[in-house]
């Protein structure tokens, strides 16, 4: 009994807040289903992680010396050491992605690459509030929408918000139907969300899907060097996909590996949410900075569509713009619905699948850029 009262009296304030906001990411994937496979996960190692003396951390234990924790043990050989686990991740990414629609209209890759102004933006911001440079760049990539590419990058800049910055990613990915309306509708009039865009698919050859992931990691790695090991694992999973003679590991891939991954990834993050380095106020200004990270991703799709607008004959929806974004394929989905909800018959969902999957290369390589220059 003595020994469960001195745990109980060892808790501090700050625990009980992780406590407090486990439960909420537990309760957030299970009650309201965003990114369940990843928060709830999340959410129940952020309690793992601060239970006094808790035996998923290593520990020294007099007369036994140092004990090895199995999730400090996943975090060091998973993510610290190698960036295993986010990179693996993007396989099975890649092997879900069909570039069809992107290919058959090539100009939505524009989009991919105008919603990433807003991480560019969010660093010069994070700068300005007193962040060290790669604190903010880490922060900025949050914009991506892209959880595996926040994490890999916070983890290579050594920042020391890697768990705030993960769980800021995370959660605006499964905000993602709720954030964009808000943002689109901030920035269009409700004639502009009605414009029509007819889809006219053009026929893209088998050579053509196979040899666009190949091509791609050959830009990206002359372009952004440090984007090979994002780009490269996102298109090797793509490569799986349209090869055509690994269609067993190309399901394996996408279901299997992928799920495991994320699973494993979801909790080892939790590493890095204990309680003296998350409860904090730069984890409030976190927060803030990837919110704005990411509203100014989507509007910055938005308007450069309505720029494309001035000088096109056939006029772009400008809600396709924020689908530039790598939140796939929930991004696409909100636009379909709000095309809907302003014309019955006006169906953006390919369009916005085209911009969409360009954003998750785009994010890559925003990654990429990001690695390159503050390294």
């Amino acid at each position: 009994m003595d020994f469960l009262w001195s745990g109980l009296l060892s808790i501090t304030w700050q625990q009980v807040v992780m406590y407090v906001v486990g439960l909420l990411l537990i309760y957030l994937a299970i009650e309201k289903n965003y990114e369940p496979a990843l928060l709830l996960p999340m959410g129940f190692g952020a309690i793992l992680v601060n239970l006094p003396a808790s035996g998923v951390l290593n520990q020294f234990m007099e007369g036994a010396g140092e004990t090895h924790g199995i999730i400090q043990w996943l975090f060091e050989s998973g993510i610290e050491a190698s960036e295993a686990f986010p990179l693996l991740l993007f396989i099975g990414i890649g092997a879900m992605i069909d570039f069809g629609p992107l290919l058959s209209n090539p100009k939505m890759f524009l989009f991919g690459a105008a919603s990433q102004f807003g991480i560019f933006f969010t660093i010069f911001m994070a700068s300005l509030l007193g962040f060290d440079i790669k604190d903010a760049a880490s922060i900025g990539i949050i914009g991506a929408a892209d959880g595996p590419t926040s994490i890999l990058v916070s983890q290579v800049l050594k920042s020391n918000y890697i768990g705030a910055i993960a769980v800021a990613a995370y959660s605006y990915m499964a905000l993602v139907p709720i954030i964009q309306p808000m943002a689109i509708k901030a920035v269009t009039t409700k004639k502009e969300r009605m414009i029509r865009m007819p889809y006219e698919p053009g026929k893209v050859s088998r050579f053509t899907r196979i040899a666009f992931p190949i091509i791609v990691t050959f830009v990206a790695g002359l372009v952004a060097p440090a984007s090979v090991a994002l780009v490269g694992f996102l298109m090797f999973g793509n490569l799986i996909r349209e090869c055509g003679c690994l269609n067993s590991l190309s399901e394996t891939a996408q279901t299997t590996l992928a799920n495991l991954i994320t699973l494993v990834l979801g909790i080892t993050i939790s590493f890095s949410m204990k309680a003296d380095q998350f409860v904090s106020l730069q984890t409030l200004m976190i927060m803030g900075l990837g919110l704005f990270a990411f509203i100014f991703d989507s509007i910055g799709g938005v308007v450069f569509a309505k720029f494309l607008n001035l000088f096109s004959k056939n006029k772009v929806n400008p809600m396709v713009g924020a689908a530039g974004i790598s939140a796939f394929p929930m991004s696409a989905r909100v636009i379909e619905k709000m095309g809907i909800a302003e014309d019955k018959t006006n169906h953006l969902l390919m369009h916005a699948i085209g911009a969409n999957v360009s954003g998750q290369v785009a994010s890559a390589v925003a990654g990429g850029i990001v690695l390159g220059f503050f390294m």
